[in-house]
């Protein structure tokens, strides 16, 4: 089983049989009240109407359509509506479909490679991530992700790789409401890299705009416009991973929309089918296709990307997109997780007095919730309270011993409060 403690869950399982708006059921009809949105993915609820017929309905209709050399049209209506929709007022105008976070990544980066190459500069091959990133599973993402744990498993990764620091700083910005004030200079370690390696090598840079899966990483006001405008000195891509962002999780479409500054290549998934059915995509800003396209036109060649997957823009992907963007739309659930944004950061902070607890941090409709490790046990406690938030009906996601909240944004101001119980609940039943 996938990042699991799997002799724990053969002990003692944790099974799902059923799903309905901000309800899980369990296998003993148990109703699990879903603060996580699945895995940071089912934005609108589960079960929705509109998505589960459209994906019947697709499936009845066309099944499966080959992506090289052919398409269907539903991947055409979605990409519009996509790049409709994308950040920055018309910056973005292409979409290269894949089939999950990971796949988007490392599509993005190689993307980003391929670039430069069909540009002239070819010496542009150094990736440069950031310490506590997390950017997925695939030899890209984790190379260029800051995880231990996701490294050090697997040896000898992608060379040419280096790491910006992460922006934690617990000792200036412990218990921050929204974004911290200190830390907008940790993005001028870029320039040191660049002096380091020559910025002549770097093809781009890849952050998450908030780091999700490493606990909640708020970024300090101001850092992410200095990383844009050192990108933008050396002639480097800047890369927003928001796989965990995008469509609605900040109350804005992106957090490239939230935080005011257009990256180059844009990573999306799971909000953008609502968990459905499994898709990623990488947005590209003006100028990269074109640079594909006319590179092959000058040098006679006929692919111009090599690079895809079996199951691109795969038929009922779209389908569901299609309809997750609608519901988004209809129910204005990005309207409605802004006007929530107070009420859910008023509600998390009221466990920032909790022994357990060490530190609170939220924006949008996320909040991580850092606990104390216990001595000689780290991740140990917050397994523990993980583990009687389930048992007392509430889901929540832990990693090590930081608990993540992010529900779906159809959620009300009366769950809010009872996840916020539940959590102390299982805070006070954890020793």
């Amino acid at each position: 089983m996938p990042f699991t403690w799997n002799r724990e869950f053969k002990r003692k399982p944790k099974v799902i049989t059923g799903a309905k708006d901000m309800h899980y059921t369990t296998d003993d009809n148990r109703q699990v009240l879903d603060g996580t949105a699945g895995l940071w993915c089912v934005n609108a609820g589960h079960g929705r109407q509109r998505i589960v017929e459209a994906v019947q309905q697709q499936v009845a209709r066309l099944d499966y359509a080959p992506a090289f050399q052919l398409s269907h049209p539903l991947a055409f209506q979605l990409a519009n509506r996509l790049i409709g929709m994308a950040p920055g007022d018309g910056a973005f105008d292409h979409v290269f479909f894949a089939n999950s976070g990971s796949e988007a990544v490392d599509s993005a980066l190689k993307i980003a490679l391929a670039y430069h190459r069909a540009r002239g500069e070819g010496q542009r091959t150094r990736l440069i991530g950031r310490e506590r990133g997390y950017h997925g599973v695939g030899f890209g993402g984790i190379s260029v992700g800051g995880i231990v744990n996701n490294r050090r498993k697997f040896g000898q990764l992608l060379t040419g790789v280096d790491h910006l620091p992460h922006t934690h700083l617990p000792e200036h910005n412990r218990n921050t409401k929204g974004q911290p004030e200190h830390g907008a200079h940790l993005a001028d370690e870029l320039e040191r890299i660049c002096a380091l390696h020559g910025p002549e090598t770097i093809a781009a840079v890849i952050v998450e705009p908030l780091a999700g899966s490493t606990g909640v990483l708020v970024p300090p006001k101001g850092y992410l416009q200095r990383l844009r405008e050192i990108c933008d000195k050396h002639g480097i891509l800047l890369i927003f991973d928001e796989v965990i962002t995008g469509f609605g999780r900040l109350g804005t479409g992106f957090a490239a929309d939230y935080f005011g500054v257009t990256p180059d290549l844009i990573t999306v998934a799971k909000g953008i089918t609502n968990g459905t059915v499994p898709m990623g995509a990488v947005f590209c800003r003006k100028g990269i296709y074109d640079a594909f396209m006319e590179e092959a036109e000058h040098g006679g060649g006929t692919i111009e990307l090599f690079h895809g997957y079996t199951y691109s823009a795969h038929p009922l992907a779209c389908a569901a997109a299609l309809a997750t963007l609608e519901v988004y739309k209809e129910d204005g659930l990005f309207e409605h997780a802004a006007s929530l944004a107070p009420k859910w950061q008023e509600a998390v902070h009221s466990l920032a007095d909790h022994p357990h607890v060490i530190d609170v941090r939220n924006l949008g409709l996320v909040a991580g919730i850092e606990l104390a490790p216990r001595e000689g046990a780290p991740g140990m406690r917050g397994y523990e309270v993980f583990t009687n938030a389930w048992e007392d009906g509430l889901l929540t996601r832990v990693t090590g011993d930081i608990l993540a909240l992010s529900p779906p944004l159809m959620v009300s101001e009366q769950q809010i409060d009872q996840m916020v119980e539940m959590t102390r609940k299982a805070l006070d039943a954890t020793p």
